[in-house]
């Protein structure tokens, strides 16, 4: 199988699996827990969400997967581009376009319109998105791949002794330095971001924690680079994959001991565990999808993953709730207490999933 010629239908459809969990996926599976209480429920619930900060949820591996993702498909997008006599400088003005757009849509996510610049909040999860996988993608085009991980290693080894050498100048006394009061990266936020920040005194999508983001989508590009090649067998590439995922899970939760894993500083442990995570989903998703050529059933995840931005924009903008209501309200009505929180995100996701389903089948994708 060529690679270089074949659309990867893992890619889409491990996007949707990710972008599922914001479209209602979360909020099922947690009703689900609801229903069966105990340890194993309360283990599940706990996964659903963020962790405070310090330490690794389920999650937690929402939104670097998809920054992941974003950089695995770039080897892809740039040989399309190369065959069709793109130069480096005009898609070095693609790059900064898309970049830019995200980052303006995530200000426009976080309410822009309202015009309340004072109370605004200007860092946003598609600003780093636009942001890392932008700078990430410059480098790669610019630098190559071998000086592109040496510049990764830098800058997890760099971030790593930064916040460890430079506490914040306004820490309380005895703080961490990788405490939410302690750090230079909140610090770095108050001092430069306008508007307001998420935490009050930090914000998860700031300014410095986005140097280690851009590793986030350097270490999808490698892995969209290899996968790309044709120099050997799909088998051997998941194999390839699922040992570099646990080296670099094994790295991660090493590091941890010295580096705490955290999404909210997205420290350079996070990073390795976060890409070991979503490497060893991709290599499985990979071998089912592309490799064994089981196509079918990963339609539900692909109609989502082919228009994830689409239904992230869509759920701030748009009230999704009351169809749920004028369709499902009377079937709900008869379900019983502990099954109505389900039946009402099932319901919820089939809304979602069906305008998706729509835009797909009338070939409708939004393209940033």
């Amino acid at each position: 199988m060529k690679e270089s010629n074949k659309r990867l239908m893992s890619l889409d459809a491990l996007r949707g699996f990710d972008m599922f969990f914001i479209m209602g996926g979360e909020a099922l599976v947690l009703s689900v827990a609801a229903m069966f209480p105990g340890a194993v429920a309360d283990t599940l619930a706990e996964q659903m969400g963020h962790k405070a900060w310090h330490g690794l949820a389920f999650y937690d591996i929402i939104f670097p997967l998809f920054l992941f993702l974003a950089g695995l498909s770039l080897p892809f997008s740039m040989a399309k581009q190369n065959s069709m006599g793109y130069s480096r400088w005009k898609m070095t003005r693609k790059f900064l376009r898309r970049g830019i757009m995200l980052v303006f849509l995530g200000v426009l996510y976080n309410g822009l319109l309202q015009f309340d610049f004072a109370n605004l909040r200007y860092a946003s999860v598609l600003g780093r998105i636009g942001l890392a996988w932008m700078l990430a993608s410059l480098s790669y085009l610019w630098l190559g791949k071998r000086w592109s991980a040496v510049l990764a290693v830098v800058i997890l080894l760099g971030y790593w002794a930064l916040l460890s050498l430079v506490p914040a100048p306004d820490a309380p006394a005895g703080a961490s330095p990788f405490s939410m009061e302690g750090c230079l990266v909140g610090y770095v936020d108050r001092l430069l971001l306008p508007g307001v920040l998420h935490s009050g005194i930090h914000d998860p999508e700031g300014i410095l924690s986005t140097l280690p983001a851009i590793v986030t989508a350097l270490l999808g590009i490698f892995t969209g680079d290899y996968v790309r090649s044709s120099k050997c067998s799909g088998y051997r590439k998941v194999a390839v994959m699922s040992a570099a995922a646990i080296g670099l899970l094994a790295v991660g939760y090493l590091w941890d001991t010295l580096f705490p894993l955290n999404k909210n500083l997205w420290t350079s442990s996070f990073v390795c565990c976060a890409a070991g995570w979503s490497l060893a989903l991709f290599a499985i998703f990979y071998l089912v999808v592309d490799v064994l050529e089981w196509r079918r059933w990963p339609l539900f995840f692909r109609v989502i993953g082919v228009n994830s931005i689409t239904i992230y924009l869509a759920q701030q903008f748009f009230d999704f709730y009351r169809p749920v209501n004028s369709f499902f309200g009377g079937l709900l009505s008869l379900l019983p207490g502990e099954f109505y929180a389900v039946g009402y995100w099932v319901c919820y996701i089939i809304v979602c999933w069906l305008l998706l389903y729509f835009l797909y089948r009338q070939k409708i994708f939004l393209k940033v």
